[in-house]
């Protein structure tokens, strides 16, 4: 039994966009935590979404694979998803990372500033 794993046409440079428009979805989010510790058949999703018919579930997957958030294998007659993290890693280190460093930069000033005091409060003034 072969097993064919399905590539992104170009993985290297990750659309963002594409990424933000998957993770908009709560039941799109709610996929990736239920592939985060493992993979798992389609068929399985979609038992795990019951208020979903089978079409929208492959609809969210096709979403998810797109954005190269979900990689998709097939094994006999199922097909496997499996989560591939590097694209949330990128928005992360992009994004989030960059905004948290600068943050974290602009606390520790301030509570630098705060431990030295300012001339107002030497002078026993009020702070602002």
């Amino acid at each position: 039994m072969s097993a064919r794993r399905a590539q992104r046409p170009n993985p290297d440079p990750v659309d963002e966009d594409g990424v933000f428009k998957a993770l908009a979805s709560p039941t799109r989010r709610r996929i990736l935590d239920l592939l985060k510790d493992h993979a798992r058949t389609t068929g399985d999703l979609c038992d795990r979404f019951p208020h979903l018919d089978r079409c929208t579930v492959m609809q969210h997957l096709r979403v998810l694979e797109a954005a190269g958030l979900v990689i998709a294998q097939r094994k006999g007659r199922e097909r496997w998803n499996h989560l591939d993290p590097l694209p949330i890693k990128h928005i992360h280190d992009r994004w989030i990372g960059e905004y948290a460093s600068a943050a974290v930069g602009m606390l520790a000033t301030f509570k630098t500033e705060l431990e030295r005091g300012t001339p107002d409060q030497e002078a026993g003034g009020k702070a602002p």
